[in-house]
């Protein structure tokens, strides 16, 4: 039998936020435009989202292991199935067993809000295992970067909106694609990272269809957008506390920039999403602080 800290590490813990992050923001801006907070579907959704990564995470490292592409020159963390710790079968049902806890949730969620949630959960899911999963992966192709927008940020802010608020507003969309914008700057780190050795197993991800200096710039378009979109949604004044964040993605950017592909953007990734949750938490103060 596995141990717990083995899968704590197989769930990759460092990015588990890229989830939680979205749905408290989206909960937090339904509070600011006058939604009364129903805490229980925000505990339930919060829970669910976590799974359904974690999830994710398991079936991209049996997927990978299966497909060899985590070879022994791989730079990245440890992934349990290619370092022979777990079989890609058990690892495989973890996952499919989280997915199916979440999915229970899920039930939860669909008779608070109906339909709409229904249909954002099925969907959560079916990417989920898409993203790995089948003939032709998510993460194989250059739409890894899209399917992290769409999922980690507009449809966890504004599914988490839209559980709160029963409506989905302009604001919303907006907050949803700058927090989605900077998670995908997580999936472009790990991919330009892991250049080489996807280039040799077929992957045609983002990463490996473009330039490292096309790469650098994106991230930095990503990392720095959520701002002025912010100010224009929001206003430059009621974002308040959200600026103090910009000096730190400013030197992600900067280091990123000097960067090639090595060991040393494990850090880096980290870093970018612990930048997500710095950008979802002052999004929080500024919304709490313009209700006073």
């Amino acid at each position: 039998m596995l141990s717990w800290g083995l899968w704590w590490t197989a769930v990759r813990p460092r990015t588990l936020s890229l989830s939680l992050t979205p749905v408290i923001v989206g909960s937090a801006l339904a509070w600011y435009e006058g939604a009364a907070i129903a805490w229980a579907p925000l505990l339930v959704a919060a829970l669910c989202a976590l799974l359904i990564q974690a999830g994710t995470n398991l079936f991209n490292d049996a997927s990978d292991a299966e497909r060899g592409n985590d070879g022994p020159d791989r730079v990245g963390p440890l992934r349990i199935t290619a370092a022979g710790l777990a079989t890609a079968a058990q690892v495989k049902q973890a996952a499919w067993a989280l997915f199916a806890v979440a999915l229970l949730g899920g039930l939860y969620l669909v008779l608070h809000g109906g339909w709409p949630i229904l249909a954002l959960g099925l969907a959560s899911l079916l990417a989920g295992w898409a993203y790995s999963g089948g003939p032709r992966p998510l993460s194989y192709t250059a739409w890894g970067e899209v399917f992290v927008i769409i999922f980690f940020g507009l449809a966890a802010v504004g599914g988490s909106f839209y559980l709160q608020h029963a409506s989905l507003s302009f604001v919303a969309v907006a907050v949803g694609f700058s927090l989605g914008l900077q998670a995908a700057a997580v999936l472009l780190v790990n991919n330009v990272r892991d250049l080489e050795s996807d280039r040799r197993a077929g992957r045609r991800t983002l990463a490996t269809l473009t330039t490292t200096e096309s790469a650098h710039w994106l991230y930095g378009v990503m990392m720095l957008a959520p701002f002025p979109i912010l100010a224009v949604v929001l206003g430059a004044s009621e974002l308040g506390p959200v600026w103090l964040a910009l000096p730190w993605c400013l030197w992600l950017v900067c280091c990123f920039w000097q960067m090639r592909p090595n060991p040393e953007m494990n850090l880096q990734l980290a870093r970018t999403a612990q930048s997500q949750v710095l950008l979802g938490g002052l999004l929080v103060i500024a919304f709490v602080a313009a209700m006073r």
